[in-house]
């Protein structure tokens, strides 16, 4: 059985939480600022592109899922610090 987009959120949000504890003003502003590489960015939208064509390959599919999950964990992070830093006052 799979669990529900929401579901695995909530799993992510108890792990990550020991993390948002351990929260300092510049890793909080480091993780809110955070982008992909440009290299990463442009082959992100190549998957895309082609994701929404039908035209990936096994080998592609995987590591476009990898790049999605990846960016579902760093926007969590993301949500987490931005709420850190208005809790503590941004610079």
């Amino acid at each position: 059985m799979f669990m529900s987009e929401s579901g695995s959120t909530a799993v992510l949000e108890q792990i990550l939480e020991p993390v948002t504890r351990a929260f300092s003003r510049d890793v909080a502003e480091a993780l809110a600022n955070a982008k992909a590489s440009p290299s990463a960015q442009e082959r992100i939208s190549e998957l895309a592109e082609k994701c929404n064509e039908g035209a990936l390959s096994p080998a592609e599919r995987a590591e476009y899922e990898s790049y999605v999950n990846a960016i579902d964990l760093v926007s969590l992070l993301q949500v987490k610090a931005r709420v850190w830093l208005a809790k503590h006052g941004a610079s």
